[in-house]
């Protein structure tokens, strides 16, 4: 399966590529940063340089045509201010669609995050705009006629990934970068996931199991 991943060298997006190329997939990260190019080759995976907020989507669907599914792991990052949480976390989501749909890609999972819909509406808050930017890349993806599996992580650490989650409609919590790296890799490959928006934390079941019960 080739899989190209918005946001590639992000923590997540590093560790999936990783997960997919262990599993004999063909994960393509795409970078804005040429100085990140290597990071994303020592994963197994294939980068492509190209800036999801100085693109269009024509030469975004270039890089996605042929794949067979994409995943959108970008963001504006936790020091940036809200005018970046509209253009990446929310933009550049949607951009991702329009290029999936324009060439032909119908697998969309998307690294959302939990809490969206609980955002305040009036809020100047940079976290309430980040939300608020999150639910409306989210809301505008199940609109779609695509594949789409949106997966909302509690709070993300870089502890151990242990193997073990839980899914569905949650509670606060957490879960390790490396734990929603292997629920993204297995959902790709999870017809079950096709359609469905869950929380995810760390938990008791396999990831197989988990997903399988969706």
């Amino acid at each position: 399966m080739r899989v190209v991943i918005a946001g590639g060298h992000g923590k997540i997006a590093l560790l999936l590529e990783e997960e997919l190329a262990e599993r004999g997939d063909s994960p393509v990260g795409i970078v804005r940063n040429p100085d990140h190019v290597g990071d994303v080759e020592a994963t197994g995976a294939e980068a492509v340089v190209l800036d999801l907020e100085d693109t269009d989507v024509a030469s975004l669907a270039d890089v996605v045509k042929g794949a067979d599914a994409v995943v959108f792991a970008a963001g504006g990052g936790p020091n940036s201010g809200a005018a970046r949480k509209e253009t990446v976390d929310r933009g550049a989501a949607v951009l991702l669609a329009d290029a999936a749909e324009h060439a032909g890609v119908r697998r969309y999972v998307m690294v959302s995050a939990m809490g969206t819909e609980n955002a305040d509406p009036d809020s100047d808050d940079v976290f309430q705009v980040y939300l608020r930017a999150k639910q409306a890349a989210d809301d505008d993806l199940r609109a779609r006629d695509l594949d789409w599996t949106v997966v909302r992580p509690g709070r993300l650490v870089d502890e151990t990934p242990t193997g073990r989650v839980q899914v569905g409609r949650l509670p606060r919590g957490e879960i390790s970068r490396g734990d929603v790296a292997a629920v993204l890799a297995a959902a790709l490959h999870e017809d079950a996931t096709i359609g469905k928006t869950f929380d995810l934390l760390a938990g008791h079941q396999t990831v197989a199991a988990a997903l399988a019960g969706l």
